[in-house]
C-alpha cells in the first residue's frame, strides 16, 4: 500500500503481512498525534485487548514534532522528537495489542490546508477500504485544537469516499482538548472504560516525551474518566467507575449532503434550548 508521503512508516507488533494485519482490525482509531489514541480511544483499545478475535488499528497523522517547553526533551531537535515519539506510538502498540500502527507523517500546518486534508482524506479511504473495521475512532468536530479539527474533517471526507456498503457501522468523535460533558443526554455518547487498569496506565505512560513535558496527561485523562463516569446523571447512580465522552458522527456517513458544520450547529442549539429550558422552568 502507497501513502502520500514517501516517509509514512508502518509498525506491526507481531510481524505479519500489512494486508493480513489490516484485514484483521475491527477497530479504527485515526488520531493527529501519536499518544491521541492511548487517550482518547481506549475504549476500543481496552475493548480489543478483552475480546481475542477484535483488533485494534491505529493511524497516526502527524509526526507530532514540536517540542515541549520544559522537561529533558525540550532541546530535542524536530526531527529527533518524531523519531522519539514515534518509537514511543510503538510500544503502545505493543502493549495494546495492535493489529498495525500506521504513521503518515504528515505536518500539522499541510492539514491546515484543503490540498493537505484531500491528501489526507485519501490515505484514510485507502486504509479504510483495505481494514473494513466496524468502528472508527476520530477527533470531535468541536475540539479546541485545530489540528484536531483538520483530522476530524479528513476522517469524514475520506470515509464519504467508500460506497456507502464499505463504510463503517460506526464513527466515534472523541473528547480531548474540550470535553463534551456539554453535549445533551440524547447527543453525548458515554463510553466505559472496563479494561485491566495496569495496561490502561501504561499505555498513557509511555509517553514520556509528552508527559514529562509539564503535562500530566496520564492524570488528567484518568481524572476525566472518572468525573465523566460519576457525574454523568444527577439522579442516576453511576453505570461505571471510569468513561469517554464521543459524539456520534455515524449520521454524517449515511447522508453525505449533511454539512459537518451544519451537523455541530445541531448540536450547539440542542445545548442551548437545553439550557434556556432549565431557567424557563417555574
Amino acid at each position: 500500500m502507497r501513502f502520500s508521503k514517501t516517509t509514512a512508516d508502518v509498525f506491526i507488533p507481531d510481524e505479519i503481512p500489512l494486508d493480513e494485519a489490516l484485514d484483521r482490525i475491527t477497530h479504527l482509531g485515526i488520531a493527529a498525534h501519536p499518544d491521541d489514541l492511548e487517550l482518547m480511544a481506549l475504549h476500543g483499545i481496552l475493548h480489543c485487548l478483552e475480546k481475542p478475535d477484535d483488533w485494534f488499528g491505529a493511524v497516526i497523522c502527524t509526526g507530532g514534532g514540536g517540542a515541549p517547553e520544559t522537561g529533558r526533551y525540550r532541546s530535542e531537535p524536530h526531527g529527533r522528537l518524531k523519531e522519539i515519539r514515534r518509537r514511543e506510538q510503538n510500544l503502545a502498540a505493543l502493549i495494546g495489542r495492535y493489529s498495525v500502527v500506521i504513521h503518515l507523517d504528515f505536518e500539522s500546518r499541510e492539514l491546515l490546508g484543503a490540498e493537505g486534508r484531500a491528501l489526507l482524506a485519501d490515505d484514510i479511504a485507502h486504509i479504510t477500504r483495505a481494514s473494513h473495521p466496524s468502528v472508527v475512532y476520530t477527533h470531535n468536530p468541536a475540539d479546541r485544537h485545530d489540528t484536531h479539527v483538520a483530522v476530524c474533517r479528513a476522517v469524514i471526507r475520506g470515509l464519504r469516499a467508500l460506497p456507502h456498503p464499505e463504510r463503517p457501522r460506526t464513527v466515534y468523535g472523541c473528547e480531548m482538548w474540550r470535553s463534551l460533558d456539554w453535549l445533551v443526554a440524547m447527543d453525548r455518547l458515554l463510553l466505559p472504560l472496563e479494561g485491566p487498569e495496569n495496561i490502561a496506565r501504561a499505555l498513557a505512560a509511555v509517553h514520556d516525551s509528552q508527559i514529562s513535558g509539564g503535562r500530566r496527561y496520564d492524570l488528567a485523562i484518568d481524572g476525566r474518566a472518572i468525573s465523566n463516569a460519576i457525574l454523568d446523571d444527577p439522579h442516576r447512580l453511576p453505570k461505571y467507575e471510569k468513561a469517554w465522552l464521543a459524539m456520534d458522527l455515524t449520521a454524517l456517513l449515511h447522508n453525505d449532503d449533511l454539512d459537518l458544520k451544519d451537523y455541530v450547529a445541531t448540536l450547539l442549539e440542542n445545548f442551548s434550548k437545553d439550557v434556556i429550558s432549565r431557567l424557563e422552568r417555574g
